[in-house]
């Protein structure tokens, strides 16, 4: 038995069968078991970043979850120390979380079911050490603490800033309330997992966060790509819940779209910090400029477009650059990516981490086609904005020194973004707001 096995039987006094690391989880190890017969899922720190207070405080909210009637696994027992990190154990439901298998079937209801579901989670008792602080202004100082100003960043606070409406309320926001987090059985929420960044806040902030652009995995519907807003918000009136009004709750899902290209960056820092070097954050750093685009389509500064992707139109021969040998660099890198993809893989945990190390080598390859010409460009582009990089074209925004030119800044960074996406994802480029 691998993993944290002997310390669980040693913990419930049963014996412990089919235990499992799932893929899901960014930043808490999840595994599957079977104590004595009932399925069982353990949720623990990593040992290197260990919060025993945060842990508990989840523990804390899965009760009053509970006790509110949101659907949420029953919690069996929770700790600071299991093998050396804090850690909750939980019922096994019933259903799917991974939104592209859950997204295959269409499910008329769900975004009423789940706007219901957010009354409920609004009207539950607080527990005590929830984080309460000004979501922007926390989301500013999170921004800042990296250092690497990104233009369509400041041109999202402003907007932000210059917009934000009036308090609908305030109670225990989830925080992380989306396709992905949700437990789904046929047309039922079996449970709302994930509780980790939950506060108190404005109740409209888990409304629009499940109408953020990234949720959807390509659905044309934008609850979650559930189904419309309007569906979401009639829900969340029969739970008991005061709907926000349409511009607020727009207001919201541009916070979101921010927050999570926010929060990507904060990812891929692990990767860039040295403090894990797993190929899952690495190339989350190449998804912030996602985000950028999804702002842009958000604050309507930017339409879908679609663009050839690089890797196309290669010469499958690999054509290298004297005096070097054929294949060139990037078929090899092809070769590479090829054999990652066809490798026989153990488990569930080695095939997404091969997807996640294919799509990197597709970024690189695309990199090197095209790095040389997108770098004169963006070079070009800012030099009329009389800026010699985006640091200081970020500044320029921040302190409204280029408010008279908004136009020629928008198309800057909007460039800027498509041939980061070409680069990237291309075919995200294409996926309607």
């Amino acid at each position: 038995m691998s993993g944290p096995g002997d310390a669980l039987a040693a913990r419930l006094g049963a014996g412990i069968d089919g235990l499992e690391r799932l893929s899901g989880g960014a930043s808490r190890e999840t595994w599957a078991f079977i104590a004595d017969g009932r399925p069982l899922i353990l949720r623990r720190d990593p040992p290197a970043a260990p919060d025993a207070a945060a842990m508990a405080r989840e523990a804390a909210l899965l009760s009053s979850a509970a006790a509110a009637g949101v659907p949420v696994p029953t919690l069996v027992d929770h700790g600071d120390d299991l093998d050396g990190a804090p850690y909750l154990i939980m019922e096994r439901l019933t259903g799917e979380t991974i939104p592209r298998r859950l997204l295959r079937t269409e499910r008329p209801g769900l975004a009423r079911e789940l706007g219901a579901i957010l009354a409920r989670l609004h009207a539950m008792a607080p527990v005590p050490d929830l984080p309460d602080a000004d979501p922007l202004d926390a989301l500013a100082e999170y921004y800042d603490a990296f250092e690497e100003p990104r233009p369509a960043v400041e041109l999202a606070f402003r907007w932000l800033r210059a917009n934000r409406p009036a308090p609908t309320g305030r109670t225990v926001v989830h925080g992380d309330f989306r396709n992905g987090n949700l437990m789904i059985d046929g047309p039922d929420v079996t449970g709302v997992l994930d509780w980790e960044l939950s506060h108190l806040g404005d109740p409209a902030e888990d409304l629009g966060w499940l109408c953020v652009k990234a949720w959807r995995f390509g659905s044309p519907h934008p609850v979650g790509g559930f189904g419309p807003r309007a569906d979401l918000l009639a829900g969340y009136a029969d739970g008991g819940g005061t709907p926000p009004d349409p511009d607020v709750l727009h207001w919201w899902e541009v916070y979101g779209t921010l927050r999570w290209t926010v929060l990507c960056r904060h990812q891929a820092e692990r990767y860039l910090s040295g403090a894990d070097p797993s190929i899952e954050y690495a190339v989350l750093g190449r998804k912030v400029c996602e985000q950028e685009h999804d702002l842009l389509l958000a604050l309507g500064l930017a339409e879908p477009v679609t663009v050839p992707d690089p890797l196309g139109s290669e010469d499958g021969t690999g054509a290298a650059a004297p005096p070097h040998d054929r294949p060139s660099g990037p078929a090899l890198l092809e070769a590479v990516e090829r054999f990652v993809l066809e490798a026989d893989h153990a488990d569930d945990r080695l095939r997404f981490h091969a997807r996640v190390a294919a799509s990197a080598l597709r970024i690189a390859r695309r990199e090197l086609l095209l790095g040389d010409a997108h770098r004169e460009a963006h070079a070009a582009r800012l030099a009329p904005l009389g800026c010699a990089n985006d640091a200081e074209l970020a500044a320029a925004v921040r302190e409204g020194r280029l408010a008279d030119r908004t136009d020629e800044v928008v198309a800057a960074v909007r460039a800027s973004v498509v041939d980061k996406l070409t680069v990237a994802n291309p075919r995200h480029l294409a996926t309607p707001p």
